[in-house]
């Protein structure tokens, strides 16, 4: 929770570190723009992009724009716990994956070093019914089972934003889908198949801790049009809660938001408690709301992101409220537009404006407003 007389003297410096495969423009601005905000709220000075080849004199504290894969590199990096950057560690590679959030099919299924059974048997109930695999005659003994119950979603572990997911609902769909799955990455990432659901509502869920500092919030994603007339994300609007989950369940808030704030706290908490290595001051879950296949109501958390994301410029900018004085919960929002005819409401942030050699013309800004009493 925000200590608004702790007084916070310069200590150490922020670094960027840009460790995924494919970072267009406006995603680098964007997070060189909050590692400078992250370095003003925890009085430390900001160096730009990390350097491998330079010896730093001071503590860093990192933005990765992905999460950090290996206990040996986060050591490398001096990352001993949350502290010490914004974002997350995860020992091994599926960890930072849906892959975690599923049972395997049988007991002797293949999986990878690290696997947690422990881990799947406290987030039942709060997943979506489903199978994770780490080979493909597991993953076409899954489907089977699961086509029993109504139709089935396949889903490509690595991939976000839905991308290369598939609706699936016979056993000849399933084959002709896995007939393309590469094996290998297979075999280090896993799949996931789980229960399809109809009339879904998602929320996220998540959770910042940040110089002794932690908020909670609940949001909604937004989609608009790009520059080429397809539907993409748009940004998020949360209500932050100035604490931990518990906090934000004091809130009034609707009883489907209560239930998916406390099944992303139930995932949230299981991470910690079985993966060891595993640690993150960035926390971010996407739970599904719909029907499933038999036409019952399901609710489950259907992955984690424990890095810098889409909704981040808006938490970081209510950590900055509650910094200046706001109490109990805010309202913030990230929005994404595409094109030049744009109009920036007043008191917005602007976080990147201009042309993005992939996506063409963007702005993306943040606004911050009191919570009051909407729902």
């Amino acid at each position: 929770m925000i200590n608004a007389d702790q007084p916070h003297k310069p200590r150490g410096a922020v670094v960027t570190l840009a460790n995924r495969p494919s970072e267009p423009l406006h995603e680098r601005a964007v997070h060189e723009q909050l590692a400078r905000r992250l370095a003003v709220l925890q009085g430390m000075t900001f160096l730009g992009a990390y350097d491998r080849s330079v010896e730093y004199p001071q503590h860093l504290y990192f933005v990765p724009s992905g999460t950090i894969v290996g206990t040996s590199t986060a050591r490398e990096l001096g990352l001993d716990g949350e502290e010490d950057l914004f974002g997350g560690v995860v020992p091994q590679p599926f960890i930072e994956t849906k892959a975690i959030s599923h049972p395997l099919v049988r007991p002797d299924a293949d999986a990878p070093i690290g696997w947690s059974r422990d881990f799947v048997s406290r987030v039942i109930g709060s997943v979506l019914p489903g199978y994770s695999m780490f080979s493909l005659n597991d993953a076409r003994e899954a489907g089977r089972r699961l086509l029993h119950e109504g139709a089935v979603r396949l889903k490509p572990v690595r991939a976000t934003g839905g991308r290369g997911q598939e609706r699936i609902t016979t056993v000849q769909a399933l084959d002709q889908a896995l007939a393309h799955i590469d094996e290998k990455e297979l075999a280090q990432y896993g799949l996931v198949l789980e229960a399809n659901l109809e009339q879904v509502t998602t929320f996220s869920v998540g959770q910042i801790r940040v110089a002794g500092n932690t908020l909670s919030y609940y949001g909604t994603q937004r989609l608009t049009s790009d520059n080429s007339g397809e539907t993409v994300y748009g940004g998020s609007d949360l209500v932050v809660s100035n604490g931990d989950f518990d906090a934000l369940l004091a809130l009034d808030l609707p009883e489907k938001v209560r239930l998916a704030v406390s099944q992303a706290q139930i995932y949230d908490d299981a991470a910690s408690a079985c993966f060891r290595g595993f640690f993150a001051s960035r926390r971010n879950y996407d739970i599904a709301q719909g029907i499933d296949g038999r036409g019952r109501a399901c609710s489950g958390v259907l992955e984690q992101s424990w890095r810098i994301g889409g909704a981040s410029g808006a938490e970081i900018a209510a950590l900055d409220a509650f910094r200046q004085g706001a109490r109990g919960a805010v309202r913030a929002s990230t929005v994404e537009v595409y094109g030049e005819a744009q109009t920036i409401p007043h008191g917005a942030t602007v976080l990147f404006r201009g042309e993005d050699a992939e996506v063409g013309f963007i702005t993306k800004y943040v606004t911050v407003e009191a919570y009051g009493d909407a729902k």
